[in-house]
């Protein structure tokens, strides 16, 4: 048996998803949790194979999740499943340590085989999410640019991000200058929004 975690911060997908695989006769969901910092002790605690991670949830996201657990239970594998399906987050992922990245439209048999694959020391990409990846490219923002445009994101003045970043108010202009530029967006909410769009923040 493959003895699954599943960690998505909707009760409704995770209880559906632990549904299908459950029908699986060498699947076995061992544990749940809606959130990304329990992912590693839940792991550890019931011996998990292969966790599936959701990206965005509470207290870390699956990406954090990801490397936490690549750090701590390297024999774990990690297998993406997520409606967000941006490049940025495939590549961000697989730098983490993830195995496998498909988004949740994903067929229940597919899903499946793409837990065995993983499993079996595979990776399974959505070959559409790979495709757009190449084109995209990887993201040009250095951490810092991507931390304050993260802040800027719910259109905080530049004296907030100065004081939330601890920067001031002229090192955080020139990182969203800096940003601007690199995304090639008119403003600083063009630019988080093409950021966001592409998974790089």
């Amino acid at each position: 048996m493959i003895r699954l975690l599943l960690a998505d911060d909707q009760d409704l997908v995770r209880g559906a998803l632990a549904a299908l695989l459950s029908l699986e006769p060498d699947l076995e969901v061992v544990a749940e949790t809606g959130r990304g910092d329990t992912v590693v002790a839940l792991a550890e605690a019931e011996a998990v194979d292969v966790a599936l991670l959701d990206i965005e949830m509470p207290g870390a996201t699956g990406i954090e999740a990801a490397a936490a657990l690549r750090d701590a239970l390297p024999h774990v594998r990690v297998l993406i499943v997520t409606t967000f399906g941006r490049p940025g987050y495939l590549r961000r992922a697989m730098d983490a340590g993830a195995c496998g990245f498909v988004v949740k439209d994903t067929p229940a048999e597919q899903l499946a085989e793409a837990v065995r694959r993983v499993h079996a020391g595979g990776r399974v990409i959505d070959p559409q999410l790979a495709a757009e990846s190449l084109s995209v490219g990887e993201s040009p923002l250095t951490d810092r640019e991507r931390e304050v445009l993260c802040a800027a994101e719910d259109g905080a003045s530049v004296r907030a991000i100065s004081k939330a970043l601890h920067l001031s108010e002229g090192t955080v202009r020139n990182h969203l200058s800096a940003a601007i530029g690199k995304t090639g967006a008119a403003n600083r909410t063009e630019a988080a929004h093409i950021a966001a769009a592409n998974g790089w923040l």
